[in-house]
């Protein structure tokens, strides 16, 4: 779509037969748009002059009065606000009171023209529709989140200014065995922060997230043997859920089912602060890669409530995605269009070949390199490159800054980086961000 196509006029002549009707206007949402608003203008008022011995009245009439709301592709209203308000805007996350935020999908939309008041000569409305179409950008925030509604001690209201606060375009809220709906979240939710809404299935023998959750998903955690469990993964796929195996080498609850026999999305290989069950979580998730498994990597802080180590986007999933809504962070999210850092102002990077972006594929027949944007570096920060050749060291910050390299390819595979911080003085440097590939074919 081009700039001129992102702005449409519709003119509208109402008669005054019309008058106390009311009738709707379709027009035609296009593909991959974030944002609409509508506008529209008439002559409300007609002014009249009166002569007055030493000057003149203007008179101010309400002659026509043209009511506007909004109707969805599947018939349903999705907000009205009468006379009051010359333009409204709508997208998935937010909206202008008296409207409903949701996904614009495709197809034909109407406008609800109510003709309240109409002068005998009829009016002339003009409605004009601006689409804000998706662009690819990121967002920051935590894929791994806990309320009152489990163990945690805040609600879900409270979870959004705490993310806001921090930084955060996004927090996944996964109780345990706890769903809950997005209408609930998007009526709590900050403004500027999306609530994913999620649970985290919970049982003896690990742990795993389940985003996109409706309130009435059945959860189905109190199974006792591997057919059932592997039911309740293919429920969740079933229903359209993301799944993720949480936590794979925690200390206190390992996941100790067979990860071949389950379908998921991802794997949750660095939970809360960096310690020696994500190292090893990191490690098992290489294998698999090495191995030729397209699993993406992402990570969450686990947030139950703030302690000296545990802090909301400890560590920050930095995703690639249209828009903040829920769909395009979840289908980002499942493409591994992103990486893991350790804190909302963490390092952050990028990987492209061509136009395939973190996530995308490419072969090795027809692109000779991949191309890392890093930003957020400190003095000493070292870029580690992998791929199934083996780890190198690319860079170490000489100060604080940015880097832009080319790294050729020349093999199948895939190519990750990480970048490693001594962040305490005198102890070996940790990761501080661990990026998904570009697969190579």
């Amino acid at each position: 779509m081009t700039e001129p196509e992102n702005r449409m006029e519709i003119p509208l002549r109402i008669d005054p037969e019309r008058a106390g009707t009311y009738f709707t206007l379709p027009f035609q949402v296009p593909d991959e748009v974030e944002r609409m608003t509508i506008e529209y203008r008439y002559p409300r008022h007609v002014f009249e002059t009166q002569p007055l011995p030493n000057g003149a009245f203007v008179s101010r009439a309400e002659r026509n009065i043209i009511d506007i709301g909004l109707i969805g592709p599947d018939g349903r209203q999705r907000g009205a606000s009468g006379s009051d308000k010359a333009s409204f805007s709508i997208s998935e996350t937010e909206a202008t009171p008296g409207y409903r935020a949701c996904a614009l999908v495709p197809g034909e939309w109407r406008v609800l023209v109510g003709a309240y008041r109409v002068q005998p000569e009829g009016v002339d409305v003009t409605y004009t529709i601006r689409f804000e179409l998706k662009k690819r950008r990121l967002f920051l925030g935590d894929l791994h989140a806990h309320t009152l509604a489990s163990d945690g001690v805040h609600t879900a209201a409270e979870l959004a200014i705490k993310a806001k606060r921090a930084g955060l375009d996004f927090v996944a809220i996964t109780d345990h065995n706890q769903t809950v709906g997005r209408d609930e979240l998007a009526a709590v939710g900050a403004s500027g922060v999306t609530l994913i809404p999620g649970v985290e299935w919970t049982h003896y023998a690990g742990h795993a997230n389940f985003l996109g959750t409706e309130r009435d998903f059945e959860i189905g955690f109190a199974v006792n043997d591997k057919d059932e469990i592997q039911a309740r993964f293919r429920a969740a796929k079933d229903a359209g859920l993301t799944v993720g195996i949480n936590h794979p080498f925690d200390e206190g609850v390992p996941f100790q089912l067979d990860q071949n026999a389950l379908p998921y999305d991802y794997l949750e290989v660095w939970n809360g602060p960096m310690r020696t069950s994500n190292l090893r979580a990191i490690a098992a998730w290489n294998r698999l890669l090495l191995a030729g498994k397209r699993i993406p990597g992402w990570g969450g802080s686990d947030y139950h409530r703030d302690t000296p180590f545990s802090f909301l986007g400890g560590p920050t999933a930095g995703v690639y995605a249209g828009s903040r809504g829920v769909e395009d962070l979840l289908s980002a999210i499942r493409a591994g269009s992103g990486f893991i850092t350790f804190e909302p102002s963490g390092p952050t990077i990028d990987l492209s070949a061509g136009d395939v972006k973190i996530g995308g594929c490419v072969s090795s027949r027809e692109t000779r390199s991949v191309h890392l944007s890093v930003d957020r570096l400190k003095t000493g920060d070292t870029l580690r490159i992998l791929t199934p050749a083996g780890e190198m060291e690319a860079l170490t910050a000489g100060s604080a800054g940015s880097a832009e390299i080319d790294f050729p390819i020349d093999a199948p595979g895939f190519v990750r980086a990480e970048i490693y911080r001594a962040l305490i003085p005198g102890l070996p440097p940790l990761p501080v961000l661990v990026s998904n590939p570009i697969w190579v074919t």
